[in-house]
């Protein structure tokens, strides 16, 4: 504990020696997946990785599952950067854009009612549904799922990839892999609510079948509208809610034909509804 407290300490010392103003942020969750936005566009933002890992420590920093800042884009109206609690950059975020899109329009850098946003996943699509001058909802079209094992990636040789197995410690589980712009790979267990996600989810994280290491969803099936997910995400540990996740699942669910197409996904805090097309 002496140890990590120091380590932590060093990491905001060498930090601080980097940045010589203050920096405005805002602290906003999508179903409890909650990170600190910044603007990147009127403010310039240094040593990313840094200061992911300093505002996201939850005794010392400001406490989130990561950093999301908000940059200029030359083929979007804005473009998404976004940083995990471990300071390593991901892909996408479903939450996190979701959030992005009621930044950027309730901070008056937009008044469109559609924006597109950049991402290292392709350029997404956001539709605002605004109330009273403030965005209520947000609703995003999260692309097609990407079930090429190469592309997700993980090394196995099946496609769609539904039948990986891999071993955490005693137990072995079967995953079926997917990528929502990032890496995902669910797999099944009868009891979601006492899984023991941190014991298993750390050492799947970094399995060496997942080259970029992997988002891990544990799902307990209800019937064939209803499964309940906790998610094991990486560079962030366990997190209340995941979109990219949520759609991982309800993808590597219908592909196994546990359920339908439109299914309600129950974390940790809430539901989330997903339907494909």
């Amino acid at each position: 504990m002496l140890l990590m407290r120091y380590n932590y300490i060093s990491l905001l010392i060498e930090y601080l020696k980097k940045v010589e103003k203050m920096i405005k942020f805002t602290k906003m969750h999508g179903l409890g997946n909650d990170y600190v936005y910044m603007d990147a566009i009127h403010q310039t933002i240094e040593n990313e990785s840094f200061l992911a890992q300093f505002v996201s420590n939850r005794h010392f920093g400001i406490g989130s599952d990561g950093l999301i800042l908000i940059c200029q884009s030359e083929v979007a109206d804005f473009k998404m950067r976004m940083f995990n609690a471990d300071g390593s950059e991901a892909e996408m975020c479903g939450n996190g854009i979701r959030c992005v899109g009621k930044f950027v329009y309730d901070k008056g850098l937009t008044n469109k009612n559609v924006i597109t946003i950049e991402t290292l996943a392709g350029i997404k699509t956001l539709v605002l549904n605004c109330q009273k001058g403030k965005v209520k909802t947000v609703r995003v079209d999260m692309g097609e799922p990407i079930l090429a094992p190469e592309k997700i990636p993980v090394m196995a040789i099946e496609e769609p990839v539904k039948s990986l197995k891999v071993k955490s410690l005693e137990k072995e589980f079967t995953f079926t892999c997917v990528s929502m712009g990032n890496p995902h790979a669910v797999t099944i267990v009868e009891n979601v609510e006492n899984f023991e996600v941190e014991k298993y989810g750390k050492i799947l994280e970094v399995a060496s079948v997942f080259p970029n290491k992997t988002n891990v969803e544990f799902v307990q099936i209800q019937d064939k509208e209803h499964v309940k997910m906790r998610v094991w995400e990486r560079g962030a540990g366990e997190t209340l809610a995941c979109g990219t996740g949520a759609c991982a699942t309800a993808v590597a669910c219908f592909l196994n034909g546990l359920t339908n197409r439109k299914v309600w996904i129950e974390l940790l805090r809430r539901n989330v509804r997903n339907r494909m097309e």
